[in-house]
């Protein structure tokens, strides 16, 4: 559909009418009675990006928008990287090395403080993790967030930043309600896993946070998927796990534990052939507590 808009602007230079029609879509400036085209290029003024505050200022046209996973939280000036000046000309070889410099104390100048230098060492690791274990950008922005918080309460002092960064992802896993547990967290850092617990305990008790149940639904999938199980088995695993939800029974046990359970019974339902060993190396759970998972929900099934 054609998004245009009618000005009154400068005569046409074919038929001398003053009624212009602006092509929002093409950006051309062209007359409304003739179709001669004024202009192919017009310059778009309306809004970069939109903006969602509730304050009166306008940030329509300010650039890209803020965000805390980056240690200036992206209002800071960059000197770029191109070795030209405005008109595109290269610069001479004198004018060059004092740009260098001045890149180089730009960059120094942006993070002075050891405060400011541990945040942005944090904020590259946690940049590493996003990657790694495929988190979305809400779970990284929500962990720079924690981390910030920890800054503020000086719980970073004498304390690794790896396996506080490690805590502050596994507790933005947590809120966000993305199943990531805490041995992934600590092989994507490379880090012990008691070292990410103990810093975990340490910002949970600190910053007071409120975590969300762990729904083991939500493990169901990827359980499955590592697994190679089939649609069929993966939502009878669901079906039992919402009857088991609805009788109480997995408050206070381990989700990965009880979601792989259900995995096993519905392969089993399903005339699926998979070991109990397949599941718990998908699951990082061991056949023990599938079994003990297994028993519980067996007894739920029967009834």
């Amino acid at each position: 559909m054609l998004k245009s808009t009618v000005v009154s602007g400068p005569k046409c230079p074919s038929c001398g009418d003053k009624k212009m029609i602006t092509d929002e879509t093409t950006g051309e400036l062209f007359c409304g009675r003739c179709g001669f085209v004024m202009s192919e290029k017009i310059s778009d003024t309306g809004a970069e990006w939109r903006s969602f505050a509730n304050d009166d200022t306008n940030r329509t046209r300010v650039g890209a928008g803020t965000s805390l996973t980056m240690h200036d939280m992206g209002l800071s000036t960059v000197i770029g990287p191109a070795n030209k000046d405005s008109t595109g000309k290269p610069l001479t070889s004198s004018m060059k090395s004092s740009i260098e410099r001045l890149r180089t104390w730009d960059s120094r100048s942006q993070a002075h403080s050891s405060a400011d230098r541990n945040l942005r060492q944090a904020l590259n690791e946690m940049d590493k993790l996003k990657d790694k274990l495929a988190l979305t950008d809400a779970v990284v922005e929500k962990a720079a967030y924690i981390y910030r918080k920890a800054m503020e309460k000086k719980l970073v002092r004498g304390r690794s930043i790896q396996g506080l960064v490690a805590a502050c992802l596994y507790a933005s896993c947590r809120n966000t309600e993305t199943p990531r547990t805490l041995d992934d967290v600590a092989k994507g850092i490379n880090i012990r896993r008691k070292d990410v617990a103990r810093c975990y305990r340490l910002i949970f008790r600190e910053l007071e946070l409120k975590m969300p149940v762990v729904d083991p639904v939500k493990g169901v999938s990827r359980i499955a998927s590592i697994a190679e199980l089939s649609e069929k088995s993966k939502r009878k695993a669901v079906v039992i796990l919402e009857q088991a939800k609805k009788i109480g029974m997995v408050a206070g046990k381990d989700p990965m534990g009880i979601a792989a359970a259900a995995l096993y019974l519905a392969c089993i339902s399903t005339g699926e052939i998979k070991s109990q060993k397949d599941i718990s190396i998908a699951s990082g759970v061991t056949e023990v507590t599938i079994r003990n998972r297994c028993a519980g929900l067996r007894k739920m099934l029967q009834n």
